[in-house]
């Protein structure tokens, strides 16, 4: 607390100075005047120009004249120049303050802007720079935080309107079958079994969007407490590995991994798990038939870095910029019953910045390429 109030004082020192010698100079001047009274009276001059006034004036006598003079001015002199002095520092007195005040005119000024959108940044005088400094500071967080509020306010609006959207297609299926089979008195069994086999289907599809969006909500509106435990990675993705194999096999595909025995990392198990799966799950997906899907692991000192790598389509760089965006589907025609609601990647990122990690993108020459980056412990 003391070495910020020792760069504090340091910052103004320009503004201590300017004020300084602004007191300085106005205790100057009053001595000056002092002085200058003092020099003038012992002159006579001020005594000649108060009889001068009298007699032209006031057709006195030069004896009258002097003695209304001595009666006046003379005898009380003292009590004059001190009069003319304190008259004259609060004049000078008045100046200052007046000069003084600008600064906090400035100020207020510069805190006005701090709640308009889109004002101009704060501009003060030279000896001020340290408090511009510090109002910009602030009204850069008011802004960022005005744009974050707008944000939220967004993605709540934002996920209304998928919710809508993609729940109401298998909803709608769901209500058409099951109208069907109401109003349908005659329905042999075997059609019937289909209506009912198609709706099951649909409302599957429906919990499985439900889901996935209380889950976006979840990491977006509340604070999640990660349950950290110590997991042997390789263990991990061998198991995830063994659950796609089916997926696999409906492309012909072949997934190496190259992860080495001893990775013991501290993570929130079941969540980690949830980013790996949406990877690999994104890999399948968008994989060439018959093409192989590489997950490689390397330790980098005291973090650990995974892998997942395709062979698939090029992604476009626009469209890479906004892979991690929620409702965001690299293929505009998959609809929601062929994928899902476009929160995984947003999800898997979300997860991978709360265990204090990283995730990125890359794709060249058909190769899609997932890198998360996390803390061993």
């Amino acid at each position: 607390m003391k070495n910020k109030k020792n760069i504090l004082n340091k910052e103004f020192q320009t503004f201590y100075t300017k004020v300084y010698i602004r007191l300085i100079a106005m205790f100057l001047m009053a001595i000056l005047l002092i002085f200058f009274l003092r020099f003038t009276v012992l002159r006579g001059h001020f005594a000649d120009f108060i009889i001068d006034i009298l007699q032209n004036g006031f057709l006195m006598e030069y004896d009258a004249a002097y003695s209304l003079y001595s009666q006046v001015f003379r005898n009380h002199m003292d009590m004059i120049m001190i009069a003319a002095l304190v008259i004259a520092f609060l004049i000078i007195f008045r100046i200052f303050l007046k000069w003084l005040t600008k600064y906090f005119e400035e100020i207020g000024k510069g805190m006005d802007s701090l709640i308009e959108a889109g004002a101009a940044e704060v501009s003060l005088s030279p000896e001020l720079l340290p408090m511009e400094r510090q109002l910009n500071t602030i009204k850069h967080i008011i802004e960022k935080q005005r744009r974050d509020m707008s944000v939220a306010e967004q993605r709540k609006n934002d996920l209304i309107m998928y919710l809508a959207h993609d729940l109401k297609t298998p909803l709608a299926s769901v209500i058409g079958y099951l109208s069907l089979l109401h109003d349908e008195e005659k329905i042999s069994d075997e059609l019937r079994k289909k209506y009912l086999s198609v709706s099951l289907d649909k409302a599957e599809r429906l919990e499985d969007l439900i889901n996935e969006f209380f889950e976006i909500s979840k990491y977006n509106l509340t604070t999640i407490t990660l349950q950290y435990s110590k997991i042997n990675l390789r263990r991990l993705l061998e198991m995830l590995l063994y659950e796609f194999q089916p997926m696999l096999n409906e492309k012909n595909l072949k997934c190496n991994l190259h992860v080495p025995e001893d990775i013991i990392m501290r993570c929130d198990a079941n969540r980690m798990q949830r980013v790996f799966d949406n990877l690999l799950r994104n890999a399948v997906i968008y994989s060439f038939n018959g093409t192989d899907i590489n997950i490689t692991v390397t330790r980098q000192e005291e973090n650990v870095m995974i892998s997942f790598a395709n062979h698939g389509d090029t992604i476009p760089a626009e469209k890479l910029e906004r892979i991690f965006e929620q409702f965001y589907r690299l293929d505009a025609s998959r609809s929601t019953s062929s994928g899902g609601a476009g929160l995984g990647l947003a999800i898997a990122k979300q997860i991978v910045e709360l265990h204090h990690g990283t995730i990125q993108a890359r794709s060249q020459d058909e190769v899609i390429e997932f890198e998360v980056v996390l803390p061993v412990s």
